[in-house]
Formats: C-alpha cells, sequence, structure tokens
C-alpha cells in the first residue's frame, strides 16, 4: 500500500469554508448594486424636474432628481438593495410628486399666520397635486434589464472569485 500525501488541503477548506461569505460580501452585493443602478438611471431619466416656481422654498430643479440613490445592505445573510428617493438634503416630497396629494389645508405650526403672494393667512387651502410616477415606471421598464445586468455581473465575478 503506498501512502499519498496532499499539501494544501487545510487551504483548499480554507477558502471553500470562506466561499459562501466572500460570495455574499463581493459578488451579491456588487451585482444588486450593478442592477439597482439601472433602475436609478433610468427613475433619473423619468423624474419630473419642476421650475423654481412650483418647488418649495430653497429647493433648485433637478433636486428631486438629484436625491435618487442606490443602497445596498446586508441583515441576517440576506442582501438587499434599494433605490430610493427623497430623503436627502431636505427633499421630503418625493412621495408626494409620486403618489399625487388630495386637496388638504395648510396651517402654520409655529405661528399665527403664513405670508404667502404678499398676504398673510391663517389657512391655505391647497388643491392637491396630480401624480407623477417616476419609481415604479422605472422598475417596470428596466426589470428585465437589471436582472440581466445582474446576471452578467455575478457570473463574471463568480469566474473572478473562484480564480482567487
Amino acid at each position: 500500500m503506498t501512502d499519498i500525501e496532499v499539501k494544501g488541503l487545510a487551504e483548499l477548506q480554507k477558502l471553500l469554508d470562506e466561499l459562501p461569505a466572500r460570495i455574499e460580501a463581493n459578488v451579491v452585493r456588487g451585482g444588486l448594486r450593478a442592477a439597482a443602478k439601472v433602475i436609478r438611471d433610468e427613475a433619473r431619466r423619468l423624474c419630473p424636474v419642476g421650475d423654481a416656481s412650483n418647488l418649495p422654498k430653497g429647493h433648485k430643479p433637478g433636486a428631486l432628481r438629484d436625491s435618487i440613490r442606490v443602497s445596498v445592505s446586508s441583515r441576517h445573510g440576506t442582501v438587499t438593495a434599494s433605490v430610493k428617493a427623497g430623503g436627502k438634503n431636505h427633499v421630503y416630497y418625493a412621495h408626494m410628486v409620486e403618489y399625487g396629494t388630495a386637496r388638504h389645508l395648510i396651517k402654520p405650526r409655529h405661528r399665527k399666520s403664513l405670508f404667502v403672494a404678499g398676504l398673510f393667512k391663517e389657512v391655505i387651502d391647497h388643491p392637491g397635486a396630480g401624480k407623477e410616477p417616476f419609481m415604479r415606471p422605472a422598475l417596470d421598464n428596466k426589470v428585465d434589464e437589471a436582472i440581466t445586468t445582474f446576471a452578467d455581473y455575478i457570473k463574471n465575478r463568480l469566474e473572478t472569485e473562484i480564480k482567487k
């Protein structure tokens, strides 16, 4: 009987043990980010850019479009990518543009009246705003391209990770 000694098994086992963590950390996160960027770019293209007259005070045209961003997170072994609009640089109205608003009253929070169009008013009757969806249509328009982008990224990166 011949004894065969194989060197490097410990290193191989270590690589195999680390591969799932590396896939999650490197490959899946990168693939989801690449796919989400496809949706982000389409949302930016579709996002309405108002002129200064119909924007909240202090906001520049394109602020909503510029607030659209991608984030990737990992919790308990699940990797998630998100495309978000608003919530950045005081762009609080993204959902109002996407879904519209109903007729409503605007009352001052810390004063007795509001100063609008050169007049002081205790209450403003806002007629509401029509919806101008841009996030959902971006997903609907580009879901196939995003999936293809994800698959291509995974394929290319897996080959690279396995060679490491």
